[in-house]
């Protein structure tokens, strides 16, 4: 059997071992989800070999998803690292054949903290299946490795349940798009979803804005020195009533042989678009990509007509990897 042909064969067998295991997905779950939504402490993984590696992702997973969890070896914790552990904390014990030595040791320790236990096992007869609170199927029919002996399917059908849990438990939880962001402000998403527009926005002397009276000769000071290649225009009540961009002068420039004579107001691009200071970053840019537009004015809040700053587009792009657009 060539290369090629074995790893289809090899994902064939995982991907069975999926379905056979969303098959068997009964009120135990459901169980496991609640003994979690409950915990009081945090959530403790254990197990050995690459049960142990598994273990570690799946604690990984809880604590980006709202659930604070951690790691605890086994065999370190009967040597003082149960000091690690609380009361509140509930135990989720992962051993495919429920037999594993160095689990079944902290089993009465767990027992004596008072530990809610829930057990991932590939035999519901284990004797750590039997010890859980809950206990999981994570039992598979056959192992990808021909041998029968490498842990493959099995390894890949207890990583998925314990997505499965994460999931189900956000869900429980209600968390949110911007919980998560809190927990990753490094990457990517967590710029995208934490940045604010007033973060962002030009304010005070870099606030390109001039009154609707102004004429265009100063109007035109006013775009070239902000650098920002447009300017607001304001009523004589303060409100933002028209835009005038680098497009509007060039249009103007047709139009009238006494531009610099005129005033803004006849020059101006009427109903600009605008954006709350308190929204999120990432929908001025979606609002710009919309519009095909590269500023937008920043109000206070909705039915607040006075102007308090302006955002553009295409700047400053490290800070903020969202689209094609970029904010400063």
């Amino acid at each position: 059997m060539d290369s090629i042909e074995e790893a289809k064969r090899v994902l064939r067998v995982e991907a069975q071992s999926l379905l056979d295991l969303a098959e068997r997905i009964d009120e135990h779950f459901s169980q496991a989800v609640e003994l979690l939504s409950q915990c009081k402490g945090k959530v403790v993984l254990m197990g050995m070999g690459k049960s142990g590696l598994v273990g570690r992702k799946i604690a990984s997973t809880f604590a980006s998803t709202g659930t604070p969890a951690f790691f605890l070896h086994p065999a370190e914790g009967v040597n003082g690292d149960f000091g690690m552990l609380a009361k509140e904390d509930v135990i989720i014990a992962i051993s495919n054949s429920g037999e594993t030595r160095e689990l079944l040791e902290v089993l009465p320790l767990i027992k004596r903290y008072g530990n809610r236990l829930i057990t991932l096992t590939g035999n519901t007869t284990s004797t750590l299946a039997k010890a859980g609170d809950v206990n999981l199927d994570i039992r598979v029919k056959e192992e990808a490795c021909p041998l029968g002996l490498a842990p493959t399917a099995s390894t890949t059908a207890t990583l998925a349940m314990g997505d499965a849990l994460a999931v189900a438990l956000m869900e429980k939880k209600d968390f949110k798009k911007e919980d998560f962001a809190i927990l990753h402000p490094g990457g990517t998403l967590g710029k995208r979803l934490l940045l604010k527009v007033e973060d962002l926005m030009h304010v005070g002397k870099a606030f390109p804005m001039i009154s609707e009276k102004t004429l265009m000769k100063d109007a035109i000071i006013e775009i070239t020195s902000k650098r920002l290649g447009v300017t607001g225009v304001c009523n004589a009540e303060g409100h933002l009533v028209g835009v005038i961009t680098d497009g509007d002068l060039r249009r103007a420039l047709e139009k009238f042989s006494d531009l610099f004579h005129r005033e803004a107001s006849e020059v101006m691009t009427r109903n600009p678009k605008w954006i709350e200071k308190d929204d999120l970053a990432a929908k001025a840019v979606q609002r710009m990509e919309q519009y095909s537009i590269t500023s937008l004015f920043v109000l206070n809040q909705t039915g607040d007509k006075a102007p308090v700053g302006i955002i553009r587009s295409e700047e400053h792009t490290s800070e903020l990897p969202v689209t094609s657009a970029h904010l400063v």
